[in-house]
């Protein structure tokens, strides 16, 4: 039987087979392949971030669910709440909103949480070569609602934490502050109908931003991640139900 996987055509250049054309198969994508090289390659550059946790059953559990800037704040906010509570993070970097949506599921597992602590929109306004942004401020809107319906769904106290600023700079990918701007006014918007918590990391970035942040680039120096590891970490144990 005739193979049906697609083929790319090679050209052959010997002396015997010069000209020659011949079909090999092409490599058939696995996906699956691909989020674990991702997972393992995270694993490697940030070893502290995605630890594996032990839980202690007498403490509550936290799920950090967001960007390489919650991947920054991770390993301080673990330390900050030692003894307080078992703080996961999610094994990916979270990406936008439209992917959140895809792999919440996943994320969450079945094991239960009493508090998700949520932080999305770096990725969505990253803007491609055509100057469109990867996720509008509609379609954000919309998965926002959907990813908080079901992570209120599964009894677990919910805080959105907002997009940190922009620096006025050339950064890779495009990205504007003037879309960090409305995107978090636009979550603002839809955690309010869901009565959800605004952690709200702008303010506590931009006062200081030429301090914490790295020169040119929208991630943070060490000490930009501990001053939001402590935002985060604060907001999180005023929101921890008792256990």
């Amino acid at each position: 039987m005739r193979s049906k996987l697609p083929c790319r055509v090679v050209r052959l250049s010997s002396v015997i087979l010069a000209s020659s054309l011949i079909c090999v198969p092409a490599r058939a994508q696995d996906p699956a392949a691909d989020v674990r090289a991702e997972r393992a390659r995270l694993v490697s550059q940030f070893p502290e971030a995605f630890a594996p946790v032990t839980d202690d059953p007498a403490q509550l559990r936290v799920l950090l669910i967001g960007d390489s800037i919650s991947i920054g704040y991770t390993p301080a906010v673990r330390e900050l709440l030692k003894g307080i509570a078992n703080v996961h993070r999610i094994p990916d970097n979270a990406g936008t909103t439209t992917r959140g949506v895809a792999m919440l599921d996943e994320w969450l597992g079945k094991a239960k949480w009493d508090l998700i602590h949520v932080n999305f929109g770096l990725h969505d306004i990253a803007r491609d070569n055509k100057g469109a942004s990867r996720t509008s401020q509609t379609d954000y809107e919309t998965n926002l609602r959907t990813l908080v319906s079901r992570l209120q769904g599964t009894g677990a106290r919910v805080i959105f934490a907002t997009t940190t600023p922009v620096p006025d700079a050339n950064v890779t990918p495009s990205r504007r502050n003037d879309d960090v701007l409305a995107y978090n006014q636009a979550a603002r918007n839809v955690m309010q109908e869901f009565g959800v918590p605004v952690n709200d990391l702008y303010p506590v970035a931009f006062a200081r931003l030429s301090e914490l942040q790295q020169p040119a680039n929208v991630h943070f120096t060490p000490d930009g991640y501990r001053a939001l590891a402590e935002r985060v970490a604060a907001s999180i144990r005023a929101a921890l139900p008792t256990k």
